[in-house]
C-alpha cells in the first residue's frame, strides 16, 4: 500500500443530499458526542456521502460543557431526518454507546466517534456482507489510520492473538442480539480498553467475526485520545491490563474469522433469486446511469481504458458505478474513485455464488441505464441472467484482445457465447474484431472497432524536461535509451531483449535498455541479466508513476510481446513522439507501420510463451532495425512528428469518448433494439431456470479449476450446455426441455452421482 494517498481522506465534503425517510433504515450508527465540536463536520459528511443511505443516526450527547461544541452537534442533526440526538449526564463513551443501542430501532449497529470517518462505502459493504453471513455475529473492515500517524492496517483475524493484542478497531457493525448478549460495553471507574474487552467478550460467546480486506475505516491519531492517556497514568494502565486479562480467559481460541480471500465457494450451488429491491439511494435522475463490470482495478490498459471512459462520461454528466470480480490489490481503485465512490469490489465481501443478486441489486437501487462488461470472465457468465431479469438494461461489450494459450480465446470466446445478450462488442483493434467474426461466428453488425484513445494533451513531449531516466539509471545524457515499458511477464517475452542487446552493442555500444515495469519474472530476468554481465547496458527500474519522462528521455520504444491487442505503450509513444518497434501481433499493426517506426513478424507459437529460445532471424530484424532508428537522427525525427500527428488525427482520448457516447445514446433510444431486448428477455423467461444454472455450472467449474482437479462431469456439462444457449434462444419451445434436463444434471452433481 505504498501508494495509498492519505490525502484523499473521507468527508472533506458532503456530497451527498438524498435523505430517505427514518422508517427506511436497516442500520444503526451510534456516536458518543463530548465537546467534539473540532472534527465533528468531516465525521458528519463522512456518513451523510454513505452509498447505503437507510441508516439512522443516533448520536448521544454525553453532558457537553462547552456551548460552541454543542452548537456545532445541533447545527448538523438538523441538516438531515435521520440523525436523533439524545442528551444525557457524562458518563463516557462506552455508557453513550449503550445509551444509543438502547434507541437503535434496526438490528445492525455501527458504533462510531465523533472524530472517525467511514468510506462512502462503509454501511454498504458490512450490511451485505451480514446479509449473507447469519452466522457471523459482527463484521468489520480494514483501516487507515491519519493525522497524527499515517498507515494501512491490515491484518488477518486471529482469535488467539486478540488475548495479548487488539489488532480491532471500535468501529464495526454488530447484530443487536450479539451486542445485547455481552451487556455491552462494561463501563469501570476510570476509562480503559472498553472495545477490546467487548470483542474478547463476543469471542467468549464464541461469536465469529467477518473481515473485509478493505480499508473502509479511517482512524484518527492524536495525542488526547483515551487510549494515549490511559498508556501515560501508570495506575489506570495496571487496571486496564488486569481487565484485558480477566477477559481474555473466556475466550474461544477456536473462533474463526470469515474471509473471502483464497477461500472456496462453499455455496456454489447456491440458486440466484431475483428480488425486488424498491428502495432508491437517490430519486434524482436526469443522466444516464453506467455500471462497469470489470476484473479489477490495477495498471494496465485494458483498466486505463476503464478509467479514462469513466472520467470522460462523467464530464458529460453520466453517473457511473463500478464492480469488480476478482480478488486483487485494487492499487487504482482510489483513481476511480476520483470520478465516482460507488466502487465494490465484491470478492472481497461476496462469495461468487452471491455476485449475481447483488449486481441486481445495484442495477434496482441505482436505476442503472447500461451496463457495460470488460474482460470479467465471469461477468459474461452473468448476462443472460441479467437479460432475463431487466428487458429495459442496454448491456454491452468492451474487448480488447483473444488469447489462445489460455481457454481456447480467452476474453473472446466468452465475448462470443454473449453476442445476442450484448447488443453490440466493441473491440480495442481490427484483428480482435476478425477473430470474433472469422473465428468464433459473430454477427459482423454487432461488433465494432472503438479504439482506446490517448490524452495526448498529457503525454506530449513539450510538457516534460530531459534527463529522468538517464538520472535513475546513472547515466550520462549522451546515451541512447531504448524503452522497454510493460508487466514483467511470459507474454512480454522480456528474456528476448537480452539477445536483442548483444545484437545491438555491436553496433552502438553505448546504448542504454530501460526495463520500466513490474511483474512475476522480473526477478528472473534481473538474474539473467547478472549473469550475461549486462548490467551496464540493461536497467530494470520497475514500475514507475511517471511514464511521461520515461517516453521523454526514450530514443525508441521496444514492444516484443508474444500477444497483444493494442498496446496502451503503444498509444503514449506515438503520442509523445517516440519511434516503435513492435511485434506484428493482434492489432499493432492499426497504429504501428513503416511510419512510424516498424512490426517485426512474429516467429514464435503464441501458445509457446514461455519458450525463450528464439528464431535468430526474428532477433536479428529487431536490432536491424533499432540500430537504424538510433544511427539516423532525420529519420527517428521523421518517424516520430509522424507518430505525434497520428494520434491527433485519430487516437486522442477526446474522439474515443465522442464515439461511446454517441454509441450509447444510440442503443438507448432505438426502438429496434429495445424490442430485441424485450424479445429476449420473454424468450429466457420460458426457459427460467436455465441461465441461473448456466452461471451456477460455471462457477463449479471455475471452483474445480482452482484446486486443479479434473471434474469431466461439469466441464461436460458446461460444454453441453455452452453450446445449446443460441439454440435456446432462436427455438424458445425447446427450452423447457432442456431446463428440465440441466435441473436434473445438477441435482445428480448435487447428490454426487454419475
Amino acid at each position: 500500500m505504498s501508494d495509498f494517498d492519505f490525502s484523499k481522506r473521507p468527508g472533506k465534503r458532503r456530497t451527498r443530499f438524498y435523505s430517505p425517510g427514518i422508517d427506511e433504515a436497516l442500520v444503526t450508527i451510534v456516536t458518543p458526542y463530548y465537546n467534539a465540536g473540532k472534527y465533528f463536520e468531516e465525521t458528519f459528511n463522512s456518513v451523510m456521502n454513505q452509498t447505503f443511505p437507510w441508516f439512522e443516526w443516533i448520536i448521544v450527547n454525553d453532558g457537553s460543557t462547552n456551548q460552541e461544541d454543542i452548537d456545532i452537534l445541533n447545527k448538523y442533526a438538523k441538516k438531515d431526518r435521520r440523525i436523533k440526538v439524545v442528551d444525557q449526564s457524562n458518563h463516557g463513551p462506552s455508557y453513550a454507546r449503550n445509551t444509543g443501542a438502547e434507541y437503535a430501532s434496526t438490528e445492525l449497529l455501527v458504533p462510531l466517534d465523533s472524530d472517525d470517518l467511514i468510506a462512502p462505502q462503509y454501511l454498504e459493504y458490512l450490511y451485505w456482507v451480514l446479509y449473507y453471513n447469519q452466522e457471523a455475529s459482527w463484521a468489520y473492515t480494514d483501516s487507515v489510520g491519519f493525522q497524527g500517524q499515517e498507515y494501512v492496517w491490515k491484518r488477518k483475524f486471529n482469535a488467539k492473538k486478540m488475548k495479548k493484542e487488539n489488532f480491532l478497531v471500535v468501529t464495526a457493525m454488530i447484530r443487536k442480539r450479539a451486542y445485547e448478549s455481552v451487556g455491552g460495553y462494561k463501563v469501570e471507574k476510570w476509562p480503559y480498553h472498553e472495545d477490546w474487552r467487548f470483542w474478547l467478550d463476543m469471542l467468549s460467546k464464541h461469536m465469529r467475526p467477518v473481515r473485509v480486506p478493505i480499508e473502509l475505516f479511517w482512524y484518527r491519531r492524536h495525542d488526547s485520545g483515551r487510549s494515549s492517556t490511559v498508556e501515560r497514568n501508570k495506575e489506570q494502565k495496571k487496571f486496564c491490563e488486569h481487565l484485558i486479562k480477566e477477559a481474555a480467559k473466556g475466550v474461544d481460541i477456536k473462533v474463526k474469522g470469515i474471509s473471502f480471500i483464497d477461500e472456496y465457494d462453499e455455496n456454489a450451488f447456491y440458486r440466484a433469486e431475483y428480488t425486488e429491491w424498491e428502495k432508491s439511494n437517490d430519486y434524482e435522475k436526469s443522466e444516464k446511469r453506467v455500471l462497469w463490470l470489470i476484473p479489477q482495478m490495477v495498471m494496465g490498459g485494458a483498466d486505463k481504458f476503464n478509467l479514462d471512459a469513466i472520467a470522460g462520461l462523467n464530464n458529460l454528466g453520466y453517473k457511473n458505478y463500478v464492480l469488480t470480480t476478482i480478488h486483487a490489490d485494487h492499487i487504482w481503485r482510489q483513481r476511480f474513485e476520483e470520478y465516482t465512490d460507488e466502487v465494490y469490489c465484491m470478492a472481497e465481501f461476496l462469495t461468487p455464488a452471491h455476485f449475481i443478486e447483488y449486481v441486481s441489486y445495484i442495477i434496482q437501487s441505482r436505476l442503472i441505464d447500461i451496463l457495460i462488461v470488460s474482460s470479467s470472465y465471469i461477468g459474461y457468465y452473468m448476462l443472460p441472467w441479467i437479460r432475463e431479469h431487466f428487458p429495459e438494461l442496454v448491456i454491452i461489450d468492451y474487448l480488447h484482445l483473444e488469447d489462445w494459450c489460455w481457454r481456447a480465446g480467452g476474453y473472446a470466446r466468452t465475448s462470443a457465447a454473449a453476442n445476442g445478450i450484448t447488443e453490440k462488442t466493441y473491440v480495442c483493434n481490427s484483428s480482435t474484431r476478425q477473430v470474433l467474426i472469422n473465428e468464433f461466428g459473430c454477427d459482423p453488425n454487432s461488433v465494432e472497432c472503438m479504439y482506446i484513445g490517448v490524452d495526448h494533451k498529457y503525454f506530449d513531449q513539450s510538457k516534460e524536461k530531459a534527463g529522468y531516466l538517464h538520472e535513475k539509471m546513472g547515466i550520462s545524457m549522451e546515451r541512447p535509451i531504448i524503452l522497454f515499458p510493460c508487466r514483467i511477464c511470459a507474454q512480454k517475452r522480456p528474456f528476448m531483449i537480452i539477445d536483442i542487446a548483444y545484437g545491438v552493442i555491436k553496433a552502438v555500444p553505448d546504448v542504454a535498455f530501460a526495463v520500466v515495469g513490474d511483474g512475476p519474472q522480473l526477478d528472473e530476468l534481473q538474474r539473467a541479466i547478472k549473469k550475461k554481465k549486462l548490467q551496464k547496458t540493461i536497467y530494470c527500474l520497475g514500475a514507475s508513476n511517471n511514464m511521461r519522462a520515461c517516453y521523454r528521455d526514450a530514443n525508441v520504444v521496444l514492444i516484443c510481446s508474444i500477444n497483444e491487442g493494442l498496446t496502451l505503450t503503444a498509444y503514449e509513444s506515438c503520442s509523445m513522439g517516440v519511434p516503435i518497434v513492435s511485434s506484428d501481433v493482434g492489432g499493432q499493426k492499426d497504429l504501428v507501420g513503416d511510419d512510424v517506426g516498424a512490426l517485426v513478424p512474429l516467429q514464435q507459437s503464441a501458445m509457446d510463451t514461455n519458450n525463450r529460445k528464439y528464431a535468430q532471424s526474428e532477433v536479428e530484424m529487431y536490432v536491424n532495425k533499432l540500430v537504424q532508428i538510433l544511427g539516423d537522427k532525420d529519420y527517428a525525427d521523421k518517424l516520430g512528428n509522424a507518430a505525434r500527428k497520428k494520434i491527433e488525427d485519430g487516437f486522442s482520448i477526446e474522439l474515443m469518448i465522442d464515439k461511446l457516447h454517441n454509441e450509447i445514446q444510440m442503443l438507448c433510444t432505438d426502438r429496434d433494439r429495445e424490442k430485441k431486448r424485450q424479445q429476449l428477455s420473454n424468450a429466457l423467461r420460458i426457459v427460467s431456470h436455465f441461465s441461473t444454472d448456466y452461471y451456477t455450472i460455471y462457477l463449479k467449474w471455475e471452483e474445480q479449476s482452482k484446486v486443479k482437479e479434473e471434474q469431466p462431469k461439469v466441464k461436460g456439462i458446461l460444454l453441453i450446455l455452452y453450446s445449446t444457449y443460441a439454440a435456446l434462444i432462436k427455438i424458445p419451445f425447446l427450452g423447457q426441455y432442456i431446463n428440465l434436463v440441466a435441473n436434473a444434471v445438477s441435482k445428480k452433481l448435487i447428490n454426487g452421482k454419475d
